[in-house]
């Protein structure tokens, strides 16, 4: 069992790497280098027939998962992937740890993508909200109360995060949400593997799932393809955190 949370660590790096790449270093405003214009999570856009998962740029999907908008954005993301990492992941070992990222990463784009298919969507959130959920998961396996804990434990941030995800305008609720969903899923399939003593199966599972959630956002993407742009007139842009 890992002791050291190398996963969680390597992530951090990865995702700050990416955010310094961005150009962007700043409490606000928005990136406009072609890693974050090549990257960020859309589905489709008016009058752009070339952007977009939709148009057969599949790796979006991902590498939105990396990137951010700002200091703030990509501070609350790391911040609570490393408080929630530093105890998930030596519990479940690096390899379900990284599972779990993985699935919760891909079912936070195919949310986003489903809720809002034409808007530019990126940040870790997703994973990170899937990491929320497999803690809970972990909790509760455990017979140990999700809401136990200074400011309601992990329960209570899963809860004022989705109030703030619904209420507050161009938050991702979609990515936060299918995030949650994947992460808790993926958290009880592994955890049934180890009871059953069947873990290479269970990490088989997970791996399907994520190629299911590829697929949906492929198959959303494309259904929900922007119409042209009449001419003359201009396409808003609308980031989501």
């Amino acid at each position: 069992m890992a002791t050291v949370p190398r996963v969680t660590y390597a992530l951090i790096v990865i995702n700050v790497a990416a955010f310094v790449a961005e150009g962007n270093i700043s409490f606000g405003g928005q990136p406009t280098s072609s890693i974050y214009e090549k990257g960020a999570l859309i589905g489709s856009l008016s009058g752009l027939p070339h952007v977009g998962v939709a148009h057969g740029e599949w790796w979006r999907i991902v590498t939105s998962g990396f990137l951010h908008e700002n200091l703030l954005h990509i501070g609350f993301n790391m911040y609570v992937l490393y408080i929630l990492g530093l105890q998930l992941e030596p519990v479940l070992g690096r390899v379900r740890f990284a599972a779990i990222y993985a699935v919760s990463l891909l079912t936070g784009s195919l949310g986003a993508l489903l809720a809002s298919p034409h808007a530019v969507t990126v940040g870790a959130s997703g994973a990170v909200f899937g990491i929320m959920g497999a803690f809970a998961v972990e909790l509760r396996s455990r017979k140990i109360p999700v809401m136990q804990g200074g400011l309601g434990g992990v329960g209570g941030l899963i809860l004022i995060n989705l109030v703030i995800s619904f209420t507050i305008p161009g938050i991702s609720w979609g990515g936060h949400v299918g995030g949650l969903i994947g992460g808790a899923i993926a958290a009880a399939i592994l955890q049934l593997g180890e009871r059953r003593r069947m873990p290479g199966p269970a990490l088989v599972a997970c791996a399907v799932i994520a190629a299911l959630a590829v697929a949906g956002s492929l198959a959303t993407a494309t259904s929900s393809e922007a119409e042209p742009v009449v001419t003359g007139q201009q396409t808003p842009r609308s980031p989501e955190p």
